[in-house]
Parts: structure tokens; C-alpha cells; sequence
């Protein structure tokens, strides 16, 4: 390793003095000046993971969901996952060195991490439509040059399409082919194959969708895919990016947390409507009634919709596949009531954070993620896509057959690698037809309980302590008594409280019977929250 080379390039992108940077579940994210010297060790970092792997890395640039003046970046391991937690810690390590320090820590991740250096590195980079994007990329690819590292960088993509892109690399092209061509090709076939079993007399021809693109790269690579798109299906992009900022009021964060439509959408009634991410892998629906009331259809509902098709098509083929749905503890509680007692279908929880819900999901033979967000996707076991694809071809029942092709196409327009706005956008669509259902049938399903999130700033938030998928206070002390005493004031009600991942806040969710009850209940445990757990200045107002 050329040393020589890395202190003379390291010194053109200094790290400033006194700035430490944590890699979470999104990787790094900050105020875009603050990340030069991040993106050139993260290309160090992306050459040394793949020659511990011998295989491809990806690497993006991206904030997803923040203000355009942030940025950020994260690495994709080899079959499109997120960075394994324990190189998530040489990350942060290796971003917060000293100038000094960095040949020590690069030898020092060498060793721990099994990197073999004679191997060939190969990069595969990726960025967002931010405007400092495209020179923090050249900083990535300073890094990744400077210590030998081959690299393709694929300029504007969307984050799924990056992690799409590095499993197809990784399975020899079992996945598709590496290329955005083959991103559009593969998901366009499965998607135009599907609507073809959609019967003339089960509603419209035409379908109409308006998107909000979050003024980001879901506007353009949507653009890019609509001639692979069957013309029955008509799609109009707003917040393109061309007028307004990266997601300033708009995007599916906006709309989730602000329960109500984008700047830049005009909505008839009952209309269908749904928003994209920043970077294009979070989507929510949403809708205006006849009276003007917006209802929202957030990643639980979702997750509902896709698991009661998988459930009808998986009975028709008649196989004993095991499915289950993965959510957090933010999922609202009707949705867990309805999958449980109405589908019938068994639903974990688990931390907060997607590799929590991905790795949960891949336990069974078709695991659907969801968080509220609308960040998820579908997974299926090895053995219950080669059982399909067989049964899609060989089997004699025609009944049977037709339902094996349906769910084989579903597994072709699923991005099982990460949540994909697009692929999930295309499932729902599909779904929508094929079933016949309109947007406020869908919302339908289950009634949404009431509920409220509340943050508390606190003087340290590692005070707070968890268990049962952060469901239960473990320390302070005296804390889960409180919030098991409030809890039961409130009928249909629970809450739960939990450190933040970023900053030192306690967040707060709370569900009750009415608005009303849920919005006292968040107002009186994060009373308690503050009281008990150190919090910082006046006492939360009601």
C-alpha cells in the first residue's frame, strides 16, 4: 500500500479540527461543506471492504429525505445490503482519525477485517441530484484511486437503483443486469406482464397517478422508465426538481409527518396520489374524499395491501410457504390487529432502523417489511422463489400455474435488495388492478388509531434504556411504571418512548380511541420523560 500517495491526497482533503461524525443506520449525514474528507475515506474504506470481500461495493451519495444543503454517504455490501455493523465501526473510526493517525487505523482495519491485499477492489458509486453531489463524488473517487481501487461510476441514480445494481454485479447477472437499462427492463416486463391478467371489466382501462418526486431523482429516472411502461398506465410527475428546492415541502417525510399534500400538487377528489423520498426509496399514498379530507396511506397500510395479495396467491398454489410481516414499534396498533386476527398472519416487531426489519425478514419464505415511513419491500427465501418459478412452469393445474406466474412476476418487480419507491410503486399499482380496488377501498381496510409523535430534548439520551423492541423502559428507573399507569387511563391505547439515533432527544409515540386521548397521553408521558430522564429546559407544553 502506497502511503506516500495516501498522506500527499489525505492532505487535500483535511478533516476539519475538532469534528466527529457517527455512521448510523442512514451512514453519514451532515451539512454538505463538512464532508470533504468523509467521501475521499469512505472511497478508502469502500476499496478495503472489497478485497475483504472480494467482491463489489457500492457506494452513495446521498441525504435521502434531509435539506439540499445536507449531504451524506453510505456503502452497499455485496448483495445490496446495508454496511455490516461491524464495519460500520471501522466507518466512524476511520472518519474521525487524525491526519497522523490514518496509515495506524487503515493497517489496524486491515487486520481486524481479513482485507487481503493482493485482491483486485471494485467500487460501484452513486449520487443524488443534491448540488453538491457531484464534487464530493470526485472525493470518493480520490480515495478509491489513491489506494488502487477500480471503480464505475453510474453519475445520477436513485439509492435503490445503486444497491440493485451491486447485487446484479455479485450474482453474475442473476439478478438482472447491472445497467439501468436492465433496472427498466426487468421491472417494466414483470410490471406490463401483470396487468395483462387484469380483466377489461374490473374498473378503468386507463389509470391515472400523480407523483410528487420531492424535487429529486425520482422525477428523472421515472421519466427515464416511462417508454418501458404500458400506455394504460399514465403517470404525471410533479415537484420534478426543475422550480423548487430537494424536498422543502414535499416528499413522502413531509407529507407523512405533516399529514398533508405537497406544496406544487393540485388534488381533485379521489384522486390517487402519492409521494417519493429524496433519493427515491421511501414512497407514501394519500388521497382528498369528497368533504376535502386528506387521508393519508402510510407504509403499514402498504405492507397490508402487498401481504393480502401474497396471502391469496400463496393459498391458490397451494404451498405451505411461511409468511410473515416485520414491523417496529411505530406501526400503527390497528395495522398489527388486522394482519394478526383478520389476515391471520403472524407479525414480528423489531428495533427501529431497516437492517433490523431486512434481517428479521429474511427468516421466513416471503417476509414483508414495512416501516411507517414508507421505507420496505418484500423478501423471498431462496427455495420458495425456485419452488415458484417451478410451478410457474411445470405445474398442470391451470389455476394453480396462472397464480404461480402472478407471484414469479411479483418477485421480478420487487427490489428485494432495499425499499425502492419505483418497484413499490409499480407492486401497488398492479395490486390496485388486478384486485379491482379503488384508493379509498384500500384505506378501508382497517381504520388508522388516533396517535401523536412527540420529542424531548434531553441532557444525555443514552439514559434511556430499552428492551422487547424498544417497547419497554429498562433505566431510568420508575419510567415504565409511569407509562403503564398512563397507558391504562386511555382506552385502545399504548405508548412507548425511545433514544433518538442522532441527537439527544427521547421521541414519543403514543395511540389512543380518539386524537384527543392519543394527544394527552404523548403529552403526559413526555411529562414524564422529562421529569424522570434529565430533560432539558421549560417542561414540554400540552
Amino acid at each position: 500500500m502506497d502511503f506516500e500517495a495516501l498522506k500527499k491526497y489525505s492532505a487535500l482533503h483535511p478533516k476539519p479540527a475538532g469534528l466527529t461524525l457517527q455512521y448510523g443506520t442512514a451512514g453519514f449525514r451532515s451539512k454538505a461543506e463538512q464532508l470533504d474528507h468523509i467521501m475521499f475515506r469512505m472511497g478508502l474504506l469502500a476499496v478495503l471492504r472489497s478485497k475483504a470481500m472480494v467482491s463489489t461495493i457500492g457506494i452513495m451519495v446521498t441525504a435521502s429525505h434531509n435539506p439540499e444543503e445536507d449531504n451524506g454517504i453510505k456503502l452497499v455490501d455485496p448483495l445490496g445490503e446495508m454496511l455490516h455493523p461491524s464495519w460500520e465501526e471501522y466507518a466512524t473510526q476511520l472518519a474521525n482519525a487524525e491526519e497522523q493517525e490514518l496509515q495506524k487505523i487503515i493497517t489496524e482495519i486491515c487486520q481486524k477485517g481479513a482485507v487481503n491485499q493482493h485482491k483486485d477492489a471494485s467500487v460501484f458509486l452513486g449520487r443524488d441530484t443534491r448540488p453538491s453531489s457531484e464534487k464530493l463524488s470526485q472525493s470518493v473517487i480520490d480515495g478509491i484511486s489513491v489506494l488502487g481501487g477500480q471503480y464505475h461510476d453510474y453519475g445520477l441514480v436513485t439509492t435503490p437503483q445503486l444497491h440493485y445494481m451491486v447485487c446484479c454485479q455479485n450474482t453474475q447477472g442473476q439478478y438482472g443486469k447491472a445497467t439501468l437499462e436492465g433496472y427498466y427492463e426487468k421491472l417494466s416486463k414483470a410490471f406490463t406482464e401483470l396487468m395483462k391478467q387484469v380483466n377489461a371489466s374490473s374498473g378503468e382501462r386507463q389509470r391515472h397517478l400523480k407523483i410528487d418526486c420531492a424535487n429529486g431523482i425520482g422525477a428523472l429516472k421515472l421519466s427515464e422508465m416511462e417508454p418501458y411502461l404500458p400506455k394504460e398506465v399514465l403517470i404525471h410527475l410533479y415537484n420534478d426538481g426543475t422550480k423548487d428546492k430537494l424536498n422543502h415541502l414535499c416528499g413522502a417525510d413531509f407529507v407523512k409527518v405533516h399529514q398533508k399534500p405537497p406544496r406544487g400538487l393540485d388534488m381533485e377528489p379521489d384522486e390517487r396520489c402519492c409521494s417519493f423520498d429524496g433519493d427515491a426509496d421511501r414512497i407514501v399514498y394519500y388521497y382528498k374524499d369528497a368533504t376535502g379530507h386528506f387521508h393519508l396511506i402510510d407504509g403499514d397500510k402498504i405492507a397490508t395491501l402487498i401481504s393480502i395479495f401474497l396471502k391469496e396467491l400463496l393459498a391458490k398454489v397451494g404451498q405451505t410457504l411461511k409468511m410473515a410481516v416485520v414491523q417496529t414499534a411505530y406501526a400503527n396498533g390497528s395495522s398489527t390487529r388486522y394482519l394478526e386476527e383478520t389476515l391471520k398472519v403472524p407479525v414480528h416487531c423489531v428495533k427501529t432502523g431497516v437492517k433490523h426489519l431486512h434481517h428479521k425478514a429474511q427468516e421466513f419464505d416471503v417476509g414483508v417489511y414495512f416501516e411507517a415511513n414508507g421505507h420496505g419491500t418484500v423478501l423471498f427465501s431462496k427455495a420458495a422463489e425456485t419452488k415458484i418459478r417451478q410451478l410457474a412452469k411445470e405445474e398442470k393445474d391451470n389455476e394453480k400455474r396462472v397464480a404461480a406466474k402472478v407471484l414469479e412476476n411479483m418477485i421480478d418487480l420487487i427490489n428485494q435488495t432495499v425499499g425502492d419507491a419505483i418497484s413499490d410503486m409499480l407492486v401497488i399499482e398492479a395490486i390496485l388492478a388486478l384486485k379491482g380496488l379503488t384508493v379509498q377501498q384500500w384505506d378501508a381496510i382497517y381504520t388508522d388509531l388516533p396517535n401523536r409523535l412527540l420529542k424531548v430534548q434531553v441532557a444525555d439520551r443514552r439514559v434511556i434504556d430499552t428492551k422487547d423492541a424498544e417497547r419497554h423502559v429498562v433505566t431510568p428507573l420508575g419510567l415504565q411504571e409511569k407509562i403503564d399507569a398512563l397507558v391504562k387511563k386511555y382506552k385502545f391505547s399504548r405508548a412507548f418512548v425511545r433514544p433518538s439515533g442522532t441527537e439527544d432527544v427521547v421521541r414519543i409515540y403514543a395511540e389512543a380511541d380518539t386524537q384527543e386521548n392519543a394527544d394527552a397521553l404523548a403529552h403526559e408521558v413526555s411529562l414524564a420523560v422529562y421529569h424522570h430522564a434529565g430533560g432539558k429546559g421549560a417542561p414540554p407544553q400540552p
